[in-house]
């Protein structure tokens, strides 16, 4: 056997505010949608990544739980491989591991000083997660694996070579391409695009700007996207059109469809849908039943 995230799944940051029952039967339904994986991420002031995991697959029966991302500051190494290995024995080729460097603010709000590269940073982690004794734990059927939140080059050679793949954020299709002319064959890349179905244009560019503004705060994001091929002018006032067009896909279903296979075709293996709506922070679970319908 071998993990099957399908070619479309859910990445989503907006089920932190559902209470336990609630959330079980959004994780079901979700499942029942036939999506392959459900990435959720992880914040200072969100669910702890790897019980809510635990939860998801509890929860669940088929779909593949992957965390988009954990944070290598909220945990050490040790406890973290640790809760892998438990996860993947527990629940065999249904739990992916996806791990980042996080953010400035977010890593001082959890206590810690910002003064190590990014780049150092996750090399070290990965280090000492390969060299935590497994102990008395039973060993899962398969190596755990694990995908990093590589943007740059640097970023992705040590996803391709200390991990299984990559989980890229705010990319267009050119870079999904760029993505895995470094990867090479064999390694994940699982994308997240962000998406609206509004096909008014100054409607659906209003949310999509209110979505980009603070992320084009971080620099690890503003040097992503000049890389990618945009300008300081791109950034700037929330984004340019061009930014918002390539970035988010909008507009109608077939849009949709389009904007995913364009990834696909540049070597994608799997697209992590991030469906967002007019007022921010709300459920979207009526997007999700009708973006189900190009799974």
């Amino acid at each position: 056997m071998e993990m099957d995230l399908g070619r479309i799944g859910i990445w989503t940051n907006q089920l932190n505010g559902l209470k336990a029952a609630e959330l079980r039967d959004t994780l079901q339904e979700i499942e029942g949608l036939g999506y392959g994986a459900l990435w959720q991420g992880e914040s200072a002031t969100g669910r702890e990544a790897l019980t809510n995991a635990a939860l998801t697959l509890s929860w669940t029966d088929r779909i593949v739980a992957a965390t988009g991302v954990a944070s290598i500051w909220a945990r050490d190494a040790a406890g973290l491989a640790s809760a892998q290995r438990m996860l993947c024995e527990s629940f065999p080729y249904r739990f992916l591991l996806g791990l980042g460097v996080s953010h400035e603010g977010q890593i001082t709000a959890r206590g810690h000083d910002f003064d190590t590269k990014p780049l150092t940073a996750m090399g070290h982690y990965l280090r000492s997660m390969d060299i935590q004794p497994a102990g008395v734990l039973p060993h899962p059927p398969a190596p755990p694996p694990r995908v990093l939140a590589a943007l740059g080059p640097a970023m992705l050679d040590l996803a391709r070579d200390h991990a299984q793949g990559a989980h890229p954020f705010l990319v267009t299709p050119e870079q999904t391409k760029a993505a895995r002319d470094v990867l090479g064959p064999g390694r994940i890349l699982a994308p997240e695009l962000g998406v609206l179905l509004e096909t008014d244009a100054e409607a659906a560019r209003t949310v999509l700007r209110g979505e980009i503004k603070s992320r084009l705060g971080y620099p690890n994001y503003r040097r992503s996207l000049l890389n990618q091929g945009f300008t300081e002018a791109d950034l700037a006032d929330g984004g340019s059109d061009a930014l918002i067009d390539r970035l988010f896909a909008w507009g109608s279903i077939s849009d949709v469809a389009q904007r995913v296979e364009e990834h696909i075709a540049s070597g994608a293996d799997h697209v992590a849908l991030y469906a967002l709506r007019p007022r921010s922070g709300q459920v979207p679970l009526e997007e999700w039943r009708e973006l189900a319908t190009i799974i």
